[in-house]
């Protein structure tokens, strides 16, 4: 699946244009075009900004039909828990885009390191 195709598709069953989706995230429409076109591939930061335009759930940019059984037992943050808002959510922000950065084995190995920490 081109992620841009989904986007576009899923703009258009909205009967939203380039534009609303512009207003709505922020980001430039000739980038929203970009994206849409397979041009550039955007971050997983952009693409929460652009679910969040379309108002669809961050899982319906890569899934067409019922919500996956794994997705299904999640609940949505409540207000108290980490990451929810403030100074945390920026934290966690800010950790997922310099994950995100990492190679597939650094973040591999960081994981493996948190878990050890976490069981002492």
């Amino acid at each position: 699946m081109v992620i841009g195709n989904r986007l576009k598709e899923l703009r258009e069953s909205k009967q939203l244009s380039q534009g609303d989706i512009e207003k709505r995230s922020g980001l430039l429409r000739c980038y929203i075009s970009r994206v849409e076109n397979g041009q550039t591939v955007p971050s997983v930061e952009t693409l929460e900004k652009m679910a969040r335009s379309l108002e669809v759930p961050m899982y319906r940019l890569f899934h067409d039909g019922e919500v996956p059984a794994s997705l299904s037992k999640m609940k949505p943050p409540k207000d108290d828990e980490f990451g929810s808002r403030g100074a945390q959510a920026d934290y966690l922000s800010k950790l997922r885009r310099l994950l995100a950065k990492m190679e597939p084995g650094d973040q591999n190995l960081l994981l493996h390191m948190a878990r050890k920490v976490a069981r002492d």
